[in-house]
Protein backbone atom coordinates (compact mmCIF):
# COMPACT_ATOMS: atom_id res chain seq x y z
CA UNK A 1 0.00 0.00 0.00
CA UNK A 2 1.55 3.26 -1.11
CA UNK A 3 -0.36 5.71 1.07
CA UNK A 4 1.61 7.07 3.97
CA UNK A 5 0.41 6.15 7.43
CA UNK A 6 0.03 9.82 8.24
CA UNK A 7 -2.58 10.17 5.49
CA UNK A 8 -4.24 6.92 6.52
CA UNK A 9 -4.55 7.99 10.13
CA UNK A 10 -6.00 11.34 9.13
CA UNK A 11 -8.51 9.58 6.91
CA UNK A 12 -9.37 7.13 9.65
CA UNK A 13 -9.99 9.86 12.14
CA UNK A 14 -12.53 11.38 9.77
CA UNK A 15 -14.58 8.17 9.58
CA UNK A 16 -17.04 6.82 12.10
CA UNK A 17 -15.87 3.36 13.06
CA UNK A 18 -16.67 0.94 15.83
CA UNK A 19 -14.12 -1.26 17.48
CA UNK A 20 -13.27 -2.79 20.82
CA UNK A 21 -10.71 -0.87 22.86
CA UNK A 22 -7.10 -1.77 23.67
CA UNK A 23 -3.91 0.09 25.04
CA UNK A 24 -0.36 1.98 25.25
CA UNK A 25 2.57 2.17 27.62
CA UNK A 26 5.73 3.76 29.05
CA UNK A 27 9.39 2.90 29.36
CA UNK A 28 11.83 1.33 31.80
CA UNK A 29 15.02 2.78 33.25
CA UNK A 30 17.76 4.15 31.01
CA UNK A 31 20.95 2.31 30.24
CA UNK A 32 23.98 3.35 32.23
CA UNK A 33 26.20 5.52 30.06
CA UNK A 34 28.98 3.60 28.37
CA UNK A 35 32.47 4.28 29.68
CA UNK A 36 34.59 6.16 27.11
CA UNK A 37 37.48 4.30 25.57
CA UNK A 38 40.74 5.16 27.31
CA UNK A 39 44.13 3.54 27.79
CA UNK A 40 43.84 3.75 31.55
CA UNK A 41 41.17 2.12 33.70
CA UNK A 42 38.05 4.26 34.12
CA UNK A 43 35.66 4.45 37.03
CA UNK A 44 32.01 3.54 36.67
CA UNK A 45 29.68 6.52 36.54
CA UNK A 46 28.03 7.29 39.86
CA UNK A 47 24.39 8.27 39.85
CA UNK A 48 23.78 11.84 40.98
CA UNK A 49 21.18 11.98 43.76
CA UNK A 50 18.30 14.39 43.19
CA UNK A 51 18.29 17.72 45.01
CA UNK A 52 15.09 17.81 47.06
CA UNK A 53 15.20 21.18 48.80
CA UNK A 54 12.10 22.26 50.72
CA UNK A 55 9.66 24.25 48.60
CA UNK A 56 8.57 27.70 49.62
CA UNK A 57 4.95 27.83 50.84
CA UNK A 58 4.76 24.04 51.20
CA UNK A 59 1.37 23.08 52.68
CA UNK A 60 0.96 21.73 56.20
CA UNK A 61 -1.54 19.04 57.15
CA UNK A 62 -2.89 17.81 60.46
CA UNK A 63 -2.63 14.25 61.74
CA UNK A 64 -5.17 12.06 59.97
CA UNK A 65 -5.46 14.40 56.98
CA UNK A 66 -4.38 13.42 53.48
CA UNK A 67 -0.63 13.89 53.25
CA UNK A 68 0.05 13.04 56.89
CA UNK A 69 2.18 9.97 57.77
CA UNK A 70 -0.92 7.96 58.70
CA UNK A 71 -2.73 8.94 55.47
CA UNK A 72 -0.14 9.34 52.71
CA UNK A 73 -0.87 10.68 49.23
CA UNK A 74 -0.86 7.71 46.85
CA UNK A 75 0.68 7.99 43.39
CA UNK A 76 -0.26 5.34 40.84
CA UNK A 77 1.91 4.39 37.86
CA UNK A 78 0.78 2.43 34.80
CA UNK A 79 2.77 -0.79 34.14
CA UNK A 80 3.96 0.21 30.69
CA UNK A 81 7.51 -1.00 31.18
CA UNK A 82 9.58 -3.04 33.62
CA UNK A 83 7.58 -2.83 36.88
CA UNK A 84 10.70 -3.21 39.01
CA UNK A 85 12.29 -0.17 37.40
CA UNK A 86 9.04 1.79 37.58
CA UNK A 87 8.76 0.94 41.29
CA UNK A 88 12.34 2.04 41.94
CA UNK A 89 11.90 5.36 40.11
CA UNK A 90 8.45 5.95 41.61
CA UNK A 91 9.82 5.40 45.12
CA UNK A 92 12.61 7.91 44.45
CA UNK A 93 10.01 10.45 43.25
CA UNK A 94 7.86 9.89 46.34
CA UNK A 95 10.86 10.29 48.65
CA UNK A 96 11.96 13.51 46.93
CA UNK A 97 8.47 15.01 46.97
CA UNK A 98 8.21 14.20 50.68
CA UNK A 99 11.42 16.12 51.37
CA UNK A 100 10.28 19.02 49.20
CA UNK A 101 6.79 19.37 50.59
CA UNK A 102 6.85 17.84 54.07
CA UNK A 103 3.93 15.66 52.95
CA UNK A 104 3.87 11.88 53.03
CA UNK A 105 3.66 9.92 49.76
CA UNK A 106 3.49 6.27 48.80
CA UNK A 107 3.35 4.60 45.42
CA UNK A 108 1.61 1.75 43.65
CA UNK A 109 2.22 0.29 40.20
CA UNK A 110 -1.07 -0.83 38.70
CA UNK A 111 -1.38 -4.47 37.73
CA UNK A 112 -2.99 -3.15 34.52
CA UNK A 113 -3.58 0.25 32.96
CA UNK A 114 -7.22 -0.01 34.03
CA UNK A 115 -6.23 -0.71 37.63
CA UNK A 116 -4.52 2.68 37.87
CA UNK A 117 -7.61 4.40 36.47
CA UNK A 118 -9.88 2.66 38.97
CA UNK A 119 -7.53 3.49 41.86
CA UNK A 120 -7.95 7.18 41.07
CA UNK A 121 -11.69 6.78 40.55
CA UNK A 122 -12.06 5.22 44.01
CA UNK A 123 -9.73 7.87 45.53
CA UNK A 124 -7.32 5.10 46.53
CA UNK A 125 -4.74 7.09 44.56
CA UNK A 126 -4.76 10.88 44.30
CA UNK A 127 -1.95 11.40 41.77
CA UNK A 128 -1.58 9.45 38.54
CA UNK A 129 1.09 8.91 35.94
CA UNK A 130 -1.37 7.64 33.31
CA UNK A 131 -0.79 7.05 29.62
CA UNK A 132 -2.65 9.18 27.07
CA UNK A 133 -5.73 7.04 26.48
CA UNK A 134 -6.05 6.22 30.18
CA UNK A 135 -6.17 9.98 30.83
CA UNK A 136 -9.14 10.28 28.47
CA UNK A 137 -10.88 7.35 30.15
CA UNK A 138 -10.22 8.72 33.64
CA UNK A 139 -11.43 12.19 32.63
CA UNK A 140 -14.64 10.79 31.15
CA UNK A 141 -15.53 8.45 34.00
CA UNK A 142 -14.13 10.13 37.10
CA UNK A 143 -13.35 13.76 36.27
CA UNK A 144 -9.63 13.23 36.81
CA UNK A 145 -7.71 16.44 36.04
CA UNK A 146 -4.51 16.51 33.92
CA UNK A 147 -1.95 18.96 35.34
CA UNK A 148 1.32 18.15 33.55
CA UNK A 149 2.19 16.80 30.11
CA UNK A 150 5.45 14.92 29.78
CA UNK A 151 8.05 16.42 27.48
CA UNK A 152 10.49 14.12 25.73
CA UNK A 153 13.34 14.41 23.31
CA UNK A 154 11.56 13.25 20.21
CA UNK A 155 12.24 9.64 19.28
CA UNK A 156 12.06 8.78 15.61
CA UNK A 157 13.03 6.21 13.01
CA UNK A 158 14.20 6.20 9.40
CA UNK A 159 10.69 6.13 7.89
CA UNK A 160 9.15 8.86 10.07
CA UNK A 161 8.12 11.98 8.07
CA UNK A 162 8.96 14.06 11.18
CA UNK A 163 12.43 12.64 11.75
CA UNK A 164 13.84 16.18 11.49
CA UNK A 165 12.38 16.72 15.00
CA UNK A 166 14.73 14.09 16.43
CA UNK A 167 16.05 15.20 19.81
CA UNK A 168 13.70 18.19 20.13
CA UNK A 169 11.60 18.53 23.28
CA UNK A 170 8.02 17.78 22.23
CA UNK A 171 4.70 17.00 23.90
CA UNK A 172 3.83 14.42 21.26
CA UNK A 173 5.04 11.05 20.05
CA UNK A 174 4.17 8.42 17.46
CA UNK A 175 3.63 4.70 17.17
CA UNK A 176 5.33 2.29 14.79
CA UNK A 177 4.41 -1.05 13.24
CA UNK A 178 7.31 -3.51 13.39
CA UNK A 179 8.20 -6.90 11.91
CA UNK A 180 11.29 -8.97 11.28
CA UNK A 181 13.21 -7.73 8.27
CA UNK A 182 13.08 -11.14 6.57
CA UNK A 183 9.34 -11.65 7.25
CA UNK A 184 8.13 -10.28 3.94
CA UNK A 185 5.88 -7.84 5.82
CA UNK A 186 6.38 -4.43 4.21
CA UNK A 187 2.90 -2.85 4.44
CA UNK A 188 -0.30 -3.11 6.44
CA UNK A 189 -1.92 -5.25 3.75
CA UNK A 190 0.74 -7.90 4.38
CA UNK A 191 -0.57 -8.42 7.92
CA UNK A 192 -3.69 -10.33 6.87
CA UNK A 193 -3.39 -13.90 8.08
CA UNK A 194 -0.45 -13.04 10.36
CA UNK A 195 -0.15 -13.05 14.15
CA UNK A 196 0.08 -9.64 15.79
CA UNK A 197 1.12 -8.25 19.19
CA UNK A 198 -0.61 -5.23 20.74
CA UNK A 199 0.47 -3.67 24.04
CA UNK A 200 -2.62 -3.36 26.27
CA UNK A 201 -6.29 -2.45 25.69
CA UNK A 202 -5.77 1.06 27.14
CA UNK A 203 -2.61 1.83 25.17
CA UNK A 204 -2.91 4.74 22.77
CA UNK A 205 -0.05 3.99 20.37
CA UNK A 206 -0.04 0.29 21.21
CA UNK A 207 -3.73 -0.50 20.63
CA UNK A 208 -6.25 2.33 20.12
CA UNK A 209 -4.65 4.12 17.17
CA UNK A 210 -3.42 0.93 15.45
CA UNK A 211 -6.95 -0.52 15.45
CA UNK A 212 -8.29 2.69 13.88
CA UNK A 213 -5.56 2.43 11.23
CA UNK A 214 -6.41 -1.21 10.58
CA UNK A 215 -10.07 -0.30 10.04
CA UNK A 216 -9.13 2.55 7.69
CA UNK A 217 -7.15 0.08 5.60
CA UNK A 218 -9.89 -2.51 5.35
CA UNK A 219 -8.40 -4.83 7.95
CA UNK A 220 -10.57 -6.21 10.73
CA UNK A 221 -8.04 -7.04 13.46
CA UNK A 222 -10.49 -9.44 15.09
CA UNK A 223 -11.10 -11.43 11.89
CA UNK A 224 -8.30 -10.80 9.39
CA UNK A 225 -5.34 -11.46 11.69
CA UNK A 226 -4.44 -15.07 12.43
CA UNK A 227 -4.03 -14.37 16.14
CA UNK A 228 -3.54 -11.40 18.45
CA UNK A 229 -2.20 -10.98 21.95
CA UNK A 230 -1.53 -8.15 24.38
CA UNK A 231 2.11 -8.30 25.42
CA UNK A 232 1.67 -5.88 28.34
CA UNK A 233 4.36 -3.34 27.46
CA UNK A 234 6.05 -1.84 24.41
CA UNK A 235 9.41 -3.55 25.05
CA UNK A 236 7.56 -6.86 25.43
CA UNK A 237 6.02 -6.41 21.97
CA UNK A 238 9.43 -5.79 20.40
CA UNK A 239 10.90 -8.86 22.09
CA UNK A 240 7.93 -11.02 21.01
CA UNK A 241 8.46 -9.98 17.38
CA UNK A 242 12.19 -10.56 17.70
CA UNK A 243 11.65 -14.07 19.09
CA UNK A 244 8.99 -14.92 16.53
CA UNK A 245 6.13 -15.16 19.02
CA UNK A 246 4.28 -12.63 16.83
CA UNK A 247 4.79 -11.99 13.12
CA UNK A 248 4.39 -8.26 13.72
CA UNK A 249 3.45 -5.77 16.41
CA UNK A 250 3.04 -2.12 17.33
CA UNK A 251 5.01 0.05 19.79
CA UNK A 252 6.00 3.65 20.38
CA UNK A 253 8.79 5.06 18.18
CA UNK A 254 11.48 3.81 18.56
CA UNK A 255 11.41 1.13 21.19
CA UNK A 256 14.21 -0.72 19.39
CA UNK A 257 16.74 2.02 20.13
CA UNK A 258 15.10 3.77 23.10
CA UNK A 259 17.65 4.38 25.85
CA UNK A 260 15.22 3.64 28.66
CA UNK A 261 14.03 0.35 27.17
CA UNK A 262 17.65 -0.59 26.39
CA UNK A 263 16.66 -3.74 24.51
CA UNK A 264 20.08 -3.97 22.87
CA UNK A 265 21.63 -4.79 26.25
CA UNK A 266 19.92 -8.21 26.21
CA UNK A 267 19.30 -8.55 22.47
CA UNK A 268 22.30 -6.91 20.74
CA UNK A 269 21.06 -7.72 17.23
CA UNK A 270 17.42 -6.69 17.70
CA UNK A 271 17.77 -3.62 15.45
CA UNK A 272 19.47 -5.76 12.79
CA UNK A 273 16.59 -8.24 12.72
CA UNK A 274 13.51 -6.09 13.48
CA UNK A 275 12.45 -2.89 11.71
CA UNK A 276 9.51 -0.51 11.45
CA UNK A 277 7.48 -0.58 8.23
CA UNK A 278 4.84 2.07 9.06
CA UNK A 279 4.23 4.90 11.55
CA UNK A 280 1.18 6.64 13.02
CA UNK A 281 0.39 10.35 13.14
CA UNK A 282 1.22 12.51 16.16
CA UNK A 283 -0.24 11.53 19.55
CA UNK A 284 -0.23 13.86 22.61
CA UNK A 285 2.08 12.68 25.37
CA UNK A 286 1.08 11.13 28.65
CA UNK A 287 1.61 13.08 31.87
CA UNK A 288 0.52 13.61 35.46
CA UNK A 289 -3.05 13.87 36.73
CA UNK A 290 -4.82 14.47 40.06
CA UNK A 291 -8.24 13.57 41.41
CA UNK A 292 -10.88 16.26 40.96
CA UNK A 293 -11.31 16.92 44.71
CA UNK A 294 -7.62 17.06 45.64
CA UNK A 295 -6.78 20.06 47.83
CA UNK A 296 -5.44 22.78 45.46
CA UNK A 297 -2.50 23.38 47.83
CA UNK A 298 -1.47 19.73 47.60
CA UNK A 299 -1.95 19.76 43.83
CA UNK A 300 0.23 22.87 43.57
CA UNK A 301 2.93 21.29 45.74
CA UNK A 302 2.99 18.15 43.57
CA UNK A 303 3.22 20.19 40.35
CA UNK A 304 5.93 22.47 41.76
CA UNK A 305 7.87 19.55 43.20
CA UNK A 306 7.87 17.53 39.99
CA UNK A 307 8.78 20.61 37.95
CA UNK A 308 11.71 21.26 40.29
CA UNK A 309 12.86 17.66 39.93
CA UNK A 310 12.82 17.99 36.14
CA UNK A 311 15.04 21.07 36.38
CA UNK A 312 17.62 19.29 38.57
CA UNK A 313 20.19 16.94 37.05
CA UNK A 314 19.69 14.18 39.60
CA UNK A 315 15.91 14.57 39.60
CA UNK A 316 15.85 14.56 35.81
CA UNK A 317 17.74 11.25 35.81
CA UNK A 318 15.06 9.71 38.03
CA UNK A 319 12.28 10.94 35.73
CA UNK A 320 14.14 9.65 32.68
CA UNK A 321 14.44 6.25 34.31
CA UNK A 322 10.69 6.20 34.94
CA UNK A 323 9.07 6.75 31.52
CA UNK A 324 11.83 8.63 29.66
CA UNK A 325 10.45 11.94 30.92
CA UNK A 326 12.75 14.81 29.93
CA UNK A 327 10.63 17.64 31.30
CA UNK A 328 7.10 18.82 32.03
CA UNK A 329 4.67 21.26 30.46
CA UNK A 330 2.00 22.71 32.75
CA UNK A 331 -1.40 22.10 31.18
CA UNK A 332 -5.08 22.51 31.95
CA UNK A 333 -8.00 20.15 31.49
CA UNK A 334 -8.38 21.11 27.81
CA UNK A 335 -4.99 19.72 26.74
CA UNK A 336 -6.38 16.43 25.40
CA UNK A 337 -9.68 17.83 24.07
CA UNK A 338 -8.69 18.01 20.39
CA UNK A 339 -7.38 14.46 20.44
CA UNK A 340 -10.52 13.23 22.18
CA UNK A 341 -12.65 14.94 19.51
CA UNK A 342 -10.67 13.26 16.72
CA UNK A 343 -11.19 9.88 18.36
CA UNK A 344 -14.93 10.54 18.63
CA UNK A 345 -15.00 11.47 14.93
CA UNK A 346 -13.49 8.05 14.27
CA UNK A 347 -16.23 6.44 16.34
CA UNK A 348 -14.09 5.98 19.44
CA UNK A 349 -15.81 7.40 22.52
CA UNK A 350 -13.74 6.85 25.69
CA UNK A 351 -16.89 7.12 27.79
CA UNK A 352 -18.26 3.94 26.19
CA UNK A 353 -15.05 1.99 26.68
CA UNK A 354 -14.85 2.14 30.49
CA UNK A 355 -16.88 -0.50 32.30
Amino acid sequence: MKKTLQVLLFASLMLAMLFTACAPAATPAPAAPAAPAAPAATQAATAIPPVCDKLANAPTVAAGDLGSPDKPIVMTFVPSGDTGKITKAGTAIADCLSKMTGLSFKIEVGTTFGASIEAMGANKAQVGFLNTFSVLLAEQKYGVVPVLANLRKYNTNSIDPDKADAGKMTAYYKGQFIAKKDSGIKALADLKGKSFCFVDPNSTSGYIIPRIIFKANGIDPDKDLKATQNAGSHPNVAVAVYKGDCDAGVTFIDVLTDQASNLAAKYPDISDKVAAFAVTDKIPNDGVQVTKDLDPKIKGAVVDGLTAMAADKGGAAVLTSLYTINGFQKIDASFYDDFAKLLKTAGVDPATLVK
